[in-house]
């Protein structure tokens, strides 16, 4: 009717009033959704800003430490080129006499460790040794034919020059005149010359004891030699029953590194020097003298007795 109030039934009130919360929820939620995927694009903007920035300051501090070490380079370089500059200088100004402590120290070291290597390369040839105090101690042991013989010390002292402290070198082994020739040049050709000689020695020695002590009933009397044994003459037989003695010789051992002499003289003093027979045996004995120990012979001269090898005559 006109002039009165339209009233609606109270569930379709309800709807609409529904309808309205939910449009204005679903507003409401779709502009947080929409605020939120603008937060995550600018924050993924910034990162993306930030990336380069990082990096860059990366590759900066980099470059920064690459030219510092190239500096660092250059000035070591420099003072290397700069140290030997004052080296070459300082070796061309220099007398022949005279020389800075320091390298007169760095070549008395260097020499103290080229005589401990020289030792250790030495140690199975009969040279050995140790340090003192002073600088070192060298041990020559000496040998013939695998027969351990009598073993001799030279004290040297590290120093400029080198010098001998004390020996027990025989007199008559020329210790002063090999130590002059190469002692301040090369210590191991010194030492290497010096085992020559003491060996030898030796040998030679060894080699008169022998035939003295082992075959005495061959020789007519003693063996006659000198300190050096490089001298040797005696007279003797080759058959041990025979009464007669007619053989001399004479050793001579000019070589003094050498225990096989280099000059033999033998004489027959037979009543019957004339005969061939004779002669070949001289001859023989003198090559047998020069190419085998004396010691040697003689075991030659017991187990063939007068049937000698004549094919050892060239």
């Amino acid at each position: 009717m006109p002039g009165q109030l339209h009233r609606q039934a109270p569930g379709n009130l309800d709807m609409e009033l529904a309808n309205a919360q939910s449009q204005d929820g679903e507003s409401k939620g779709g502009v947080l959704a929409h605020l939120e995927r603008l937060e995550i694009q600018l924050s993924k903007s910034h990162k993306k800003l930030e990336e380069p920035q990082r990096e860059q300051a990366v590759e900066s501090a980099l470059g920064t430490k690459i030219h510092k070490l190239r500096l660092l380079r250059d000035k070591l370089s420099a003072e290397v080129k700069q140290r030997q500059a004052r080296v070459k200088v300082s070796a061309a100004n220099v007398e022949p006499d005279q020389t800075l402590e320091i390298s007169e120290q760095e070549i008395l070291e260097r020499k103290q460790e080229n005589v401990k290597a020289i030792l250790q390369a030495y140690r199975f040839t009969g040279i050995s040794g140790k340090l003192t105090s002073r600088g070192v101690c060298v041990c020559i042991s000496t040998a013939f034919e695998g027969n351990l013989l009598d073993s001799y010390f030279v004290d040297l002292v590290i120093q400029k020059p080198l010098r001998i402290h004390h020996h027990s070198i025989p007199v008559f082994i020329p210790l002063e005149e090999i130590a002059a020739k190469y002692l301040q040049t090369n210590i191991q050709h010194f030492l290497f010359i010096l085992c020559e000689y003491l060996n030898a020695y030796s040998g030679r020695k060894y080699q008169a004891d022998r035939l003295q002590s082992d075959f005495a009933a061959c020789l007519a009397g003693p063996l006659q030699r000198n300190s050096l044994c490089n001298l040797l003459s005696f007279t003797y037989k080759v058959e041990p029953k025979d009464q007669s003695f007619p053989f001399c010789a004479r050793l001579l051992y000019k070589d003094l590194t050498t225990a096989l002499p280099t000059d033999v003289t033998v004489t027959y003093r037979g009543t019957d020097a004339s005969a061939t027979t004779w002669e070949e045996q001289r001859a023989a004995h003198e090559h047998m003298f020069f190419t085998k120990p004396l010691h040697q012979v003689f075991t030659s001269f017991a187990r063939k007795g007068e049937k000698l090898d004549m094919s050892l005559v060239s």
